[in-house]
């Protein structure tokens, strides 16, 4: 049996090849044919290989997968000896990997399926592009306030609010070319947007799970496509606190002799997530008196900032549970489920 640790890179690899009784030995490859078909040929199906997360690597580890019995996906966060070592060489990130792979102590990146990451990776793009719409209408905001001219940013996003606000000003040559541009830019936003959310909420509704969260008052297609891309499979998590864990809602902890310290959300995991399960929320506390009265109770001990973080974590409760449990909702606001869905 021999343990294997990758130093991977976009279009080469070094292993380094731990086996008891057997020199050290550390080999790079490229990782194109046929540098990879000569490193297959090098494993055995008792090995085990482990390499850190990388834009590649889900690549690398389905290559190789079925060659071997188990390949590690090490979550880089939690496994700092290779980023805090003074001596960063390929071979000594191999060796290090390979030598805490023969000890069974690598962290393991969680790894979702094929189509959560690409439904997440179409959600990630139109992140990218609502930012990049922001900012195109937080300069031409800035055009009005450099004239003296107060307008609301909210007018500014629609295309009716948008033209007649540019009209109430005489621009000179330079700002309409300037205002013609953006125009255009996000008159294209607009229609690239459109298209990505269609097709992120269609391919979201193929995936299991989507209508037991549409089943919930609050989340939409769009919320329910994000969230689901980023829990995956929910028997990956065992309780609710591993689900809020991976979302970076719980709050960090510092513990030390008598001193214990408990500080803001870690933040962790995905933020568009994160984002969408506050804004989620803050709807159900609408339709929920069991959210709403949460909510008001938190708020007036500790403010609405933290009430609303709070109320997130106590509605991603309902969420696991009717992920894990295969419920669907008849009416949410009365805890009500679908005869036909009942666990």
């Amino acid at each position: 049996m021999k343990y294997i640790g990758i130093d991977l890179h976009t279009n080469s690899f070094t292993a380094c090849y731990l086996e008891e009784g057997k020199p050290e030995r550390i080999e790079t490859f490229r990782l194109q044919e046929p540098g990879l078909e000569r490193f297959i040929e090098t494993l055995a199906e008792e090995d085990e290989v482990a390499l850190e997360a990388t834009g590649n690597s889900c690549f690398f580890r389905d290559q190789i997968l079925p060659y071997v019995s188990r390949v590690v996906v090490i979550a880089p966060w939690q496994f700092e000896v290779i980023r805090r070592s003074v001596k960063k060489t390929d071979k000594h990130d191999a060796r290090a990997i390979a030598f805490f792979l023969s000890k069974d102590m690598l962290p393991e990146s969680r790894i979702r399926k094929t189509e959560h990451t690409q439904l997440a990776s179409l959600i990630q793009t139109r992140d990218q592009l609502v930012r990049l719409r922001v900012s195109l209408i937080n300069k031409v905001h800035g055009l009005f306030t450099r004239h003296g001219f107060k307008v609301k940013k909210e007018k500014l996003t629609t295309k009716k609010g948008f033209a007649s606000s540019i009209k109430t000003l005489a621009w000179d040559s330079l700002e309409k070319v300037e205002i013609d541009v953006i125009t255009e830019q996000l008159e294209s936003l607009k229609n690239s947007l459109r298209k990505l959310e269609k097709e992120i909420t269609s391919f979201g509704e193929t995936l299991p799970g989507f209508k037991n969260l549409m089943s919930i008052k609050g989340i939409g297609p769009l919320s329910a496509a994000i969230l689901i891309s980023t829990i995956g499979d929910i028997s990956d998590f065992e309780k609710t606190g591993n689900l809020a864990s991976y979302l970076g809602i719980v709050p960090r902890v510092s513990q030390s002799n008598d001193q214990h310290l408990v500080g803001r959300i870690t933040k962790r995991g995905s933020k568009i997530a994160r984002k969408t399960l506050v804004q989620c929320t803050l709807i159900a506390k609408r339709y929920s008196p069991y959210l709403h009265g949460f909510y008001e109770s938190v708020k007036a001990r500790r403010g609405s900032g933290k009430a609303i973080i709070a109320t997130a974590r106590k509605f991603l409760n309902t969420i696991f549970y009717t992920l894990k449990n295969n419920w669907v909702f008849e009416d949410f606001t009365k805890f009500k489920f679908n005869t036909c869905n009942q666990s």
